[in-house]
């Protein structure tokens, strides 16, 4: 891996601080990122509940079929046309109170020639996966929010307190579905399971569906808008670019519930990426004498990722599902370049895995609040 040189900059104005966090000058192998693109073990067996690939109709189970079993699992896995609907066994219905969902457009044309779409649902640890195709034409609040209440009947369900959705463009709909089922809709990036489930079903059930659009692009596509003037509640006053082993990314992020209540941690064994304890993870650290204030307005924001921009020497704080702040300045020279690189290159080699850890102050070994975070590439539909 990469490794980085110290760069420590007040958020406005430069400065000259050293910072306890070390930067080791020790090279690492990048971690291991499972492929995608095959079964992942860590998802549950799913079983269809429908052959249909067009549905205009309530959502219901099939006569005969049981969400428990009774299939035969290759026939199901080879059927891309299938439908899903899995809640884990040995998972309590009632402490699954948070939904990941898209519902968006596939690269699939149905039996009118027109683009199927399909709604997706999971929790975090995938104990409970949900698909099902509809027309285009059947597109609506209303329809989502029928959706949301026939899972919860079929699987037997509490309705879910909390939906993430990462489409900007779905927010009107899934808003008004879950505003009136009394659900709390949270537009963020972070449906990390999601995310990654999407881009497996693209390669092993899109694909391979008769109905799959090779080339087609997606319909909602991600915004990624122009970073705007970071508000001044979340300004911090010292930060710099820094690396920890791995091991000490996993200390921190454990004691999230036990040392701070700011912050979030990724189940990174149910994503599939592998870690060595020694390897570097890159990380921007902040400091302010007001830290558990930045933390607890931080803590509200859905934190998704850090980038380093070399183009304009700034580095960029994503948030929710499509805002961007301009986080921090410094000033370009050959050198704040290179370390900008540096720190990137690095994100790169460990999958998009970094961290950022907010703190009193830089010579400090504690932190107030500490997010680790992915930065995914969208998925392919």
């Amino acid at each position: 891996m990469a490794s980085l040189s110290f760069n420590s900059t007040r958020i406005k104005n430069p400065i000259t601080t050293k910072t306890k966090i070390p930067l080791s000058k020790k090279q690492n192998h990048p971690p291991h990122i499972k492929n995608l693109t095959k079964k992942n073990p860590n998802f549950p067996t799913c079983f269809s509940v429908s052959g249909s690939s067009v549905s205009s109709t309530p959502l219901q189970p099939e006569t005969g079929n049981s969400i428990n079993g009774g299939f035969d699992e290759d026939e199901v896995d080879d059927d891309p046309t299938s439908e899903l609907s899995y809640l884990d066994p040995e998972t309590d219905p009632e402490s699954i109170t948070e939904w990941e969902v898209d519902f968006c457009s596939r690269p699939i044309l149905d039996i009118r020639g027109k683009k199927t779409w399909e709604l997706v649902v999971c929790d975090v640890s995938l104990s409970l996966q949900y698909t099902k195709y509809f027309p285009n034409n059947v597109i609506n609040s209303v329809t989502l929010k029928n959706a949301i209440v026939s899972i919860c009947d079929e699987l037997g369900l509490p309705l879910p307190e909390k939906i993430r959705f990462f489409r900007s463009q779905m927010q009107t709909i899934i808003t008004r579905a879950c505003s009136e089922l009394g659900i709390k809709p949270i537009p963020s990036k972070r449906c990390l399971s999601l995310v990654l489930w999407l881009e497996e079903r693209y390669e092993t059930v899109y694909t391979r569906h008769p109905g799959f659009q090779k080339g087609s692009k997606p319909l909602l596509a991600l915004d990624n808008p122009f970073p705007m003037e970071l508000p001044e509640n979340l300004y911090g006053e010292k930060w710099a670019f820094v690396q920890l082993p791995f091991s000490a990314v996993q200390e921190e992020a454990s004691s999230l519930e036990t040392r701070f209540a700011f912050g979030a941690t990724l189940d990174l064994d149910l994503l599939g990426i592998e870690v060595g304890d020694e390897t570097l993870i890159p990380g921007l650290a902040v400091a302010t004498s007001r830290a558990k204030p930045l933390a607890a307005w931080m803590n509200g924001l859905e934190v998704c990722s850090v980038e380093a921009d070399t183009s304009r020497a700034s580095v960029v704080l994503s948030v929710g599902i499509s805002t961007r702040y301009v986080y921090a300045t410094y000033k370009k020279t050959p050198v704040t370049t290179s370390e900008a690189e540096a720190w990137e290159a690095a994100k790169k080699a460990c999958g998009g895995l970094h961290f950022l850890a907010i703190q009193d102050d830089l010579d400090s070994d504690d932190c107030v609040g500490f997010w680790l975070l992915l930065d995914l590439p969208p998925p392919p539909v």
